[in-house]
């Protein structure tokens, strides 16, 4: 093997290694609309990334969120243990049906970290910055188009 095939090869695996490291969403522009408002999203599928879910992050832009899907409906409850930021938490049922909101939820500074629940069985949670819920006046029953 030349010094260039092995340059190119080289490359070609660090290439590899970080779309591997990329989540799902970002690959495939996956995105939610909700009462006419468009949010890109990371999805959130298996339990190793619903587990880290939004942690150590500082920021996220107004449009964006991270959806996390389970494979039935029952009674969820997130914390917030290193989050950084405030969000809103909203679940839905598996006709993506909004079954409840927790508005606002606060990083968690002290342990332990309190759990918020959907109240209702939920298949869905979607996670946005604080503020959004109300921005769009959801109500129970309002409807979430998922795209991948």
């Amino acid at each position: 093997m030349t010094m260039k095939s092995l340059s190119t090869l080289r490359s070609a695996v660090a290439a590899l290694a970080l779309l591997a490291a990329m989540p799902a969403s970002a690959a495939k522009d996956a995105y939610v609309e909700l009462k006419g408002q468009r949010y890109a999203i990371e999805l959130a599928e298996d339990d190793a990334s619903r587990a880290h879910g939004l942690m150590d992050r500082t920021q996220m832009a107004a449009d964006h969120g991270m959806l996390f899907v389970f494979e039935d409906d029952a009674p969820r409850a997130f914390w917030m243990k290193n989050t950084k930021i405030a969000l809103d938490m909203l679940f839905f049922d598996a006709e993506r049906r909004l079954v409840s909101v927790q508005h606002d939820v606060p990083p968690c500074r002290f342990d332990p970290c309190p759990a918020y629940s959907s109240g209702a069985p939920a298949r869905y949670v979607l996670e946005l910055n604080a503020g959004q819920a109300r921005r769009l006046g959801l109500a129970p029953g309002d409807e979430l188009q998922i795209h991948r």
